[in-house]
């Protein structure tokens, strides 16, 4: 019995996914995007310990709010992270009959065996998948969270091909994402692709400073302010949000 480290947990989420969702935050993540309100997550072994049968059991409880589209989602950190104990806790969701999401940015991903071997086994327990797009310039992207994209691209690619569901989501941030060239690049990809749901544009914010001051971690993006409604709108139109709001439940 495989045990995962958890951060937190949410019993009722409307926006991670389709419908009421259930949403167990997981601990660990090898991003470090810039932006990142929960610096509280990175270490995996500052989560508390618990078993898939112990999470779904406590998820089953909510099922009444969940009505016929929601379930559990998978967040972090980066549930991707702690495979093996997706695995288990997604095994368990199956047998209770639950709709199965993961939240990822897709930075453990790789077609190497044994991971990937598990990562398609996985896939055959998920319903769908929110994908996040940092950047799309491998370079960019970088910068942005400390790692490269090209596994994630090759994620996306996979997904596409095996016909799994996706939420795309893309963080807008001034002075890094924030750049219409860069959004079109963005949107041409996400036009490659024929099976996303849903595009999300999230806009940058700053409610995770203090998070950084207690942890005595210096705020990467000091100085840096939201996206202006008018920006908002315009990465919206650009990757063309509004054609994929008829999937929104």
């Amino acid at each position: 019995m495989v045990q995962g480290y958890v951060h937190s947990i949410e019993s009722f989420g409307s926006v991670d996914g389709p419908g009421v969702r259930y949403i167990i935050f997981l601990s660990g993540c090898p991003m470090r995007c810039l932006f990142c309100h929960n610096p509280d997550t990175w270490d995996m072994t500052k989560g508390e310990k618990k078993t898939a049968q112990e999470l779904i059991q406590d998820s089953l409880d909510c099922r009444n709010y969940w009505g016929t589209k929601g379930g559990i989602t998978v967040s972090g950190g980066e549930p991707l992270a702690q495979l093996d104990f997706l695995i288990e806790l997604f095994e368990e969701a199956k047998k209770n009959s639950i709709n199965t999401c993961i939240d990822t940015a897709g930075g453990p991903f790789t077609k190497e065996s044994p991971w990937f071997d598990k990562f398609q086994h996985l896939m055959e327990l998920t319903d769908t998948l929110l994908m996040d797009i940092k950047h799309i310039d491998p370079e960019e992207h970088k910068k942005l969270t400390g790692m490269g994209n090209d596994n994630v691209i090759e994620m996306f690619r996979y997904l596409d091909e095996i016909k799994k569901p996706i939420w795309i989501r893309h963080v807008l941030v001034p002075g890094y994402s924030d750049n219409d060239e860069y959004l079109i690049k963005t949107r041409d990809f996400i036009r490659t692709l024929g099976n996303v749901h849903r595009v999300e544009i999230l806009p940058y914010h700053t409610l995770g400073v203090t998070k950084y001051k207690e942890m005595g971690i210096p705020y990467p993006l000091e100085g840096v302010n939201p996206p202006t409604a008018e920006r908002i709108k315009n990465a919206r139109e650009i990757l063309e949000c509004s054609k994929y709001t008829a999937w929104k439940d």
